[in-house]
């Protein structure tokens, strides 16, 4: 099978490679970080390893990068207490990511001399970073599950411990079909712990090994109201302005909000991907709308009236900006995307709108449904549920103020992951002979 494996994956690189070079060239989306993820380990990671142990945490994206970022702090603090002067008893937690924008975020957190690129699935980058790393523990954050990561952990008797782990229902039925290839890597997992019991299900039935119910990390993520983004935000807008906030849209979302906004408000739009920036730029100039770009704006800001559009082409800075909502739509909903994560709203009190498409936060967004904490829309529906939320009705509070209720309740997987990780660790310690094999608390 990892033969079959390790001869398919280069051919399908060589095969798309005209893709794959035509999109480094024309948006260099690709481009950065290549060497990393072919094997090649910089000075910067290397001279900062000082013969420390190392714990490896593997989060793709900016929604990863948030989940995983108490998770890392809290890390940071438990081994700090647990190492010794030497730096041969020190630990170092070092963060990898698939996409740029996650790479981003992970630098302007946790510094450039932690954060690399995940190496691309191939035998000889695979390698190239563990030897360099010499990790005692991998931590993917969800399901990046890569058949040959795994097995050459595996073979280094590397345990690895997958937190937050979820399995979408739309992926669900691929997973199933390969259901067989599944059950041989991961069943050496050191650790599972799923975000609700139906993922704890889903990865027991794909043989997955000691899975728990850890809860999800997401509830955990709090962002800061105050910040410079929305001091500046709370500063300029007029007297009195009510401010929607268009969360994560994906194409083809931005036209109909366009049709939906309500004309007496300051809506902040903030497309899910950096590469879009210029291309909703582009639209709401095509629309005739009055509109600032946050990039512009920053330089000389100037009063926000209601009916403005203010594009928020930024990274890191949407989660806060939450703050200044009175209503708020996340995006990737109206559109078959499986939708993005309504908690950095609600854990504001913001009363929150979302599409039909939220497979990928599921468990979430039933939460909330179950207490009258958000509202399912289709586009149709779409500007007579934002106006209702923009109105401020005793209704749509009370919405705000269930959401942000559902949050708090739902907090502590970080705590728990953090535990089971140091458990596994000691177990890992305890046992270097064997370090897959995972504690017995764990185990249970």
């Amino acid at each position: 099978m990892l033969i079959l494996y390790s001869l398919a994956l280069p051919l399908l690189l060589i095969l798309g490679a005209p893709w794959w070079l035509f999109r480094m060239a024309t948006s260099g989306k690709y481009r950065e970080g290549l060497p990393e993820r072919l094997g090649l380990v910089p000075d910067r990671i290397r001279h900062k390893l000082d013969g420390r142990k190392v714990v490896w945490i593997h989060a793709v994206s900016v929604g990863e990068v948030l989940a995983a970022s108490r998770l890392i702090e809290e890390l940071d603090a438990r081994l700090a207490q647990s190492g010794g002067q030497r730096a041969q008893d020190a630990w170092r937690v070092m963060i990898s990511t698939t996409t740029r924008t996650g790479q981003a975020l992970a630098r302007q957190r946790f510094g450039e001399d932690r954060v690399f690129y995940f190496p691309l699935d191939l035998g000889w980058a695979v390698r190239a970073w563990l030897r360099a790393l010499q990790p005692r523990l991998l931590v993917l954050m969800e399901t990046e599950f890569w058949p040959r990561m795994l097995v050459e952990c595996r073979r280094r008797k590397i345990p690895v411990a997958v937190v937050n782990a979820r399995i979408s229902d739309r992926s669900w039925p691929r997973y199933r079909r390969l259901a067989w290839m599944w059950r041989r890597l991961l069943g050496g997992l050191a650790l599972a712990l799923a975000q609700s019991e139906l993922d704890a299900e889903r990865l027991t039935t794909l043989g997955a090994a000691n899975v728990r119910v850890g809860g999800n990390l997401k509830y955990d993520v709090r962002a800061a109201a105050a910040s410079a983004i929305t001091e500046m935000l709370g500063e300029s807008l007029a007297p009195g302005a009510r401010v929607l906030v268009c969360g994560s849209t994906l194409n083809g979302e931005e036209e109909l909000l366009l049709d939906a906004l309500p004309a007496d408000a300051v809506t902040i739009l903030a497309p899910r991907h950096p590469e879009r920036f210029g291309e909703v730029a582009d639209l709401l100039k095509r629309r005739g709308v009055q509109w600032m770009r946050r990039s512009q704006w920053a330089e000389s800001p100037e009063q926000l009236e209601p009916g403005t559009v203010f594009l928020l082409d930024s990274i890191g800075e949407l989660a806060s900006v939450y703050s200044l909502a009175q209503a708020a739509f996340i995006g990737g909903s109206l559109v078959p995307s499986g939708g993005h994560n309504p908690l950095e709203a609600a854990q504001f009190g913001v009363p929150v709108a979302m599409g039909t498409s939220y497979e990928n936060f599921r468990g979430i967004v039933e939460k909330l449904r179950e207490h009258d904490a958000i509202r399912i829309v289709r586009a149709n529906e779409l500007k007579e549920a934002l106006a209702e939320l923009m109105a401020g009705t005793p209704e749509s509070i009370a919405m705000g103020a269930q959401g942000r209720e559902v949050f708090e309740s739902e907090a502590g997987a970080t705590q728990r992951a953090v535990q089971a990780l140091m458990e596994l660790l000691d177990g890992a310690q305890a046992n270097p002979a064997d370090r897959r094999r995972a504690p017995a608390e764990v185990r249970a």
